[in-house]
């Protein structure tokens, strides 16, 4: 076993366990139905706890790349051919995406409290019909805290707070953004690749403006109102694409002739779908022919309820094409009006030509308000309280 755990990185080393393995099944190391080292073994290769194995086995489990066998042991249950491929065309090209600059280590997270265990994911992910929930006590953000912080940016900004945001948004907060999104999603994107905007529905517009209306955007069936609502006012030709249990059938994303594909993979409303690591890697492959993206509309993923964050097809595509986009309706209030979206490198000067005169629709004050909630850690404290929350109560498999 060619694994390496670094004792003096700040990576916990059942993270940096799993990440080894899940490469290794990915790539194939590990193929479909294969056994994996026991937890014994590896413990004993790697110098670390038992416990250490178990925690990163665990997440390979919940994230769908292995599943446990009772007395059997662990068995990789993720394939690459798990969908109708196409082969790719000869002219497809690979780049790879860039790192993030060295704004990263600005700000360390505020609440290092380790994930603790637990079983499958079976009825965790589920919710209730309607309308996406939103005011829920258990993930309301504390007022107290809004306040400080709202005062405290007056104090400190003074009348800066009434002057004109920049088109895309305030440095303060699209760095804050790219820092949180760094060390807690995996997504390495600098702030000038952050477009700042009134939620989520005036952001699929500007998506819209950016390829035009000639493209085909596929969407999942069913899926939020509003996307198609927005899409279809903008007069955009739509494919409503069927899911299955585990995200949109192969038979109909292979057969599909859309140009941009636009999912909520972690958890889709309202059907409450959530797409499995197979999946996600089709998403990937079938994105890589011909010039497609992905737009990743990551719908409060923070609240999951794994031992880790959520895998973003952001941080996991090689061709820079896919456009990561959340918002802050859940996460703190739906009242503030106000999401984001990270876009691929080679997007961003083709968005300032087009679409660079757009004035920003967030109010200064608001943007500063969210920069030092997450600098300051609050964000990232209540999110790690709410998922506690969720862990304490789901149901024991």
């Amino acid at each position: 076993m060619n694994y390496t755990i670094d004792k003096t990185n700040h990576t916990p080393a059942y993270l940096q366990l799993y990440r080894h393995v899940r490469d290794d099944i990915i790539g194939e190391i590990y193929p479909w139905g294969t056994k994996l080292p026991s937890k014994r073994i590896v413990a004993d290769e790697l110098g670390v706890s038992i416990v250490t194995v178990e925690h990163a086995y665990a997440l390979l489990c919940d994230e769908g790349y292995a599943e446990a066998r009772e007395r059997s042991g662990y068995f990789v249950c993720f394939r690459t051919d798990d969908s109708f491929r196409l082969p790719a065309p000869a002219h497809a090209s690979s780049p790879a995406q860039t790192g993030i600059t060295a704004h990263v280590s600005a700000f360390a997270p505020a609440d290092t409290t380790t994930y603790a265990s637990s079983s499958a994911l079976s009825g965790i992910r589920a919710f209730s019909a309607g309308m996406p929930q939103t005011g829920i006590s258990s993930q309301e953000f504390p007022f107290s805290v809004l306040v400080k912080t709202m005062r405290g940016v007056i104090n400190d900004f003074g009348e800066a707070i009434l002057e004109r945001s920049p088109n895309s948004g305030c440095e303060e907060l699209r760095l804050a953004i790219s820092q949180y999104l760094a060390r807690s999603r995996g997504i390495a994107a600098g702030p000038e690749r952050i477009i700042i905007g009134s939620g989520a529905e005036y952001l699929y517009n500007l998506i819209v403006a950016l390829f035009g209306r000639d493209r085909l955007f596929g969407i999942e069936s069913p899926s939020y109102q509003k996307i198609q609502q927005v899409y279809t006012a903008s007069d955009v030709r739509l494919e409503m694409l069927p899911l299955g249990s585990d995200g949109i059938e192969s038979s109909a994303l292979w057969a599909s002739q859309a140009n941009i594909l636009h999912i909520s993979p972690y958890r889709s409303y309202p059907s409450g779908v959530s797409a499995s690591a197979s999946k996600r890697h089709e998403y990937l492959r079938w994105a890589a022919i011909d010039g497609r993206y992905i737009v990743e509309d990551d719908f409060e993923s923070e609240f999951s309820v794994l031992k880790k964050p959520e895998e973003t097809l952001f941080s996991n595509t090689t061709h820079d094409n896919v456009i990561y986009m959340n918002t802050f309706s859940q996460t703190i209030s739906p009242s503030l009006r106000v999401g984001y979206m990270v876009l691929p490198k080679h997007l961003v000067p083709v968005f300032e030509e087009k679409l660079g005169f757009y004035s920003c629709t967030v109010p200064t004050y608001i943007q500063y308000v969210l920069a030092k909630l997450i600098a300051d850690g609050d964000f990232e404290r209540h999110i790690n309280r709410v998922r506690r929350k969720k862990r304490k109560a789901a149901p024991a498999t």
